[in-house]
């Protein structure tokens, strides 16, 4: 009996994310992939060891857990390392390796010399936080000599977003595509050897029961930048926190839209949420790149009192690699007017929970 209620619900929670539902609840579980996969494949072990007698109940529920260890696996294979990827080596027209760490430093996290620490320990050429309000930007205020180049924007909804930069920011602009209170920097710079690149930081709002409803706002977050990144001829990379995992569908669109590669593809998860719970850990902070970067190292850091590790990521800048161009996906048939669907509904969504 207790292998077919716990195999039941473990089965309906892995395909409900296949419902096409905005609300929390359809999307929550597209995040606990790993976690789920681990959980049936603990239950069918159990059933096959303990149980006694077979009914043809018994059997179906074996075979449909089966099946849906199969189907995460699929899902979850290319973020793995066991997923070859291209092999890129430096050549005299690449770039020096240039460094970002990505980290959301959760607003209410007040321990701010620790982050600092941090920061000077892997020197990196440029870094982004998110949730960092007018105390955070106080406190990095710490590196205005050290990173010369900056685009604040302090908030108090818990969508602030700091970018410093070692590097000359060309231009900058911060975009407003879904509501007036989220923002996603967008910033030109030029390498410390001449090399010109694009660089984004966005965090899109979760879809959760204490934060928003619905993935609305997050999804044409995402795919509003997507089609702004499409129209960049430069070298592009793209960080943050999306607050949504690399296999749903969103960040499918966001991929393709783009046309930009998931540097975990080949290398790990790399979960970063939740930092303080480790069996309910997902990788929501995420590094996308044009096929004309090649990321050499791709980790997370070391606590610091939030409630997301940091990523760090170093890659350099070449001419396009064939191979790396073949892990494109593009648009299918409907899908642009499924995109424009989507974030016209993002645009749409009125917050309850953010001033």
């Amino acid at each position: 009996m207790w292998f077919c209620i716990l195999s039941s619900i473990l089965i309906v929670c892995s395909y409900l994310p296949l419902i096409q539902n905005p609300h929390w609840f359809f999307r929550f579980f597209e995040f606990g992939k790993l976690q789920l996969l681990f959980l049936l494949t603990l239950t069918l072990i159990g059933g096959l060891l303990f149980i006694e007698e077979y009914s043809s109940t018994t059997i179906l529920l074996i075979i449909l857990t089966s099946l849906t260890i199969i189907y995460h696996i699929k899902d979850l294979y290319p973020y793995s390392t066991f997923h070859s990827i291209p092999k890129n080596s430096k050549t005299k027209s690449s770039s020096n390796t240039i460094s970002v760490i990505s980290a959301n430093v959760y607003q209410e996290n007040n321990d701010y010399s620790k982050f600092i620490k941090l920061i000077e320990k892997h020197n990196p050429n440029l870094f982004l936080t998110m949730e960092s309000n007018k105390d955070w930007e106080n406190a990095l205020s710490h590196f205005d000599t050290s990173y010369p180049f900056h685009v604040k924007v302090a908030l108090e909804n818990t969508y602030g977003i700091h970018l410093f930069s070692q590097f000359e920011i060309l231009s900058h602009k911060v975009h407003y595509f879904v509501a007036d209170d989220i923002p996603c920097i967008e910033a030109r710079m030029k390498s410390k050897d001449g090399y010109v690149f694009n660089f984004y930081g966005v965090h899109p709002p979760p879809p959760s029961p204490t934060e928003e409803d619905t993935a609305k706002e997050r999804d044409g977050e995402l795919l509003s930048l997507a089609k702004v990144v499409k129209t960049k001829n430069e070298p592009c990379v793209v960080v943050g926190d999306f607050n949504n995992v690399a296999w749903a569908k969103s960040s499918l669109l966001f991929r393709k839209t783009s046309e930009l590669i998931d540097a975990r593809v080949g290398r790990g998860l790399f979960s970063t949420f939740h930092a303080k719970y480790w069996f309910f850990r997902f990788p929501i902070d995420l590094f996308f790149h044009s096929t004309d970067v090649f990321v050499d190292e791709l980790k997370t850091l070391d606590y610091f009192g939030s409630d997301h590790f940091p990523i760090f990521s170093s890659f350099y800048i070449n001419k396009k690699n064939h191979d790396q161009e073949e892990m494109v996906e593009k648009l299918e048939n409907g899908e642009h007017k499924e995109i424009n669907e989507i974030i016209q509904n993002g645009k749409n969504e009125k917050s309850e929970n953010r001033d």
